[in-house]
């Protein structure tokens, strides 16, 4: 905890009142206690309520001032208002940035580059009933926004399972120059626009059945697992019309997983194998959202 900016967690609570009319267990003890939990791996609040009271002499030390029971953790993990820890996250978020601003990437670039995906997370109905996924079970959706230089997440947002993917791109707030990586189901010709809008790049893999016409083709060197790499349009009449600029769209084949990958962006400066490799740069967020368990 020497590592953790009290002085900005402070702020932040004064910001949105957290400790108001709090006479015992603090913000920041509750913070201490779901730290803990976190870095320790306990699974549950009596796993918590537990340890921290077999070691009850050193929590003083470690900045605890009221002491912790899973009824009073229970009760502020539903009443204390959540932005607190969002403001608190992006806080840490940026200095942990700050790290790895110089880390080389496998891509050369040096522009940042995102990589966006989701994972659907089961949970029991009876306890979640306002996020019904199926007729006898509940789940949650969190989509993650990582930083690929340093794999770092940049934005979580958990939503009911039943919200589509492209639902996410709703509350991103786009960074001008940067690179969105994604998959086919966050295609949403309308939302896509805003990245050119604010002159932003979407990679995104483009689905089979896309309506378009070809209007220029680049010379590829195969032999790098390049296709082809074209300039196209939109003809579809609700695409064309959300998407009314061309597209370049880059098919390559990766032998090592014997995948064909037809890619769509709005780049039209970086080569083609490097567009390729962007994309397959996001399956970092795959490996990281896979190894995300929640916490309940």
């Amino acid at each position: 905890m020497d590592f953790f900016p009290l002085a900005e967690f402070h702020r932040c609570l004064e910001r949105h009142r957290g400790d108001y009319k709090v006479q015992t267990f603090s913000c920041l003890d509750q913070f201490l206690s779901l730290a803990f939990a976190q870095l320790a791996y306990r699974e549950s609040l009596r796993d918590i309520e537990a340890c921290l009271s077999s070691m009850q002499p050193r929590l003083y030390h470690m900045g605890f001032r009221s002491e912790v029971s899973r009824s009073t953790l229970a009760k502020a993990n539903e009443q204390r208002d959540w932005r607190i820890y969002a403001d608190v996250a992006q806080l840490l978020i940026r200095e942990a940035r700050k790290l790895y601003a110089h880390k080389e990437m496998d891509v050369e670039l040096e522009e940042t580059v995102y990589a966006l995906d989701s994972t659907t997370i089961d949970l029991c109905l009876s306890l979640f009933p306002w996020a019904p996924y199926e007729r006898s079970k509940a789940a949650v959706k969190m989509h993650t926004l990582l930083d690929v230089r340093g794999s770092i997440p940049s934005f979580v947002l958990i939503t009911p399972g039943r919200v589509s993917d492209v639902r996410a791109l709703d509350d991103l707030v786009l960074e001008p120059g940067s690179f969105y990586v994604m998959e086919r189901g966050y295609i949403h010709f309308l939302r896509l626009y805003r990245f050119v809008l604010a002159a932003a790049f979407f990679v995104v893999r483009a689905r089979v059945n896309m309506q378009y016409r070809r209007r220029y083709s680049r010379p590829v060197v195969k032999s790098t697992g390049l296709r082809c790499d074209q300039t196209i349009v939109l003809t579809s009449h609700d695409s064309s019309h959300d998407y009314p600029v061309p597209a370049r769209q880059v098919r390559y084949f990766d032998a090592e997983h014997d995948l064909r990958l037809n890619i769509l962006t709005n780049n039209f400066a970086l080569s083609a194998l490097t567009i390729a490799q962007l994309y397959k740069s996001r399956w970092n967020v795959e490996a990281y959202v896979s190894h995300c368990t929640p916490f309940a």
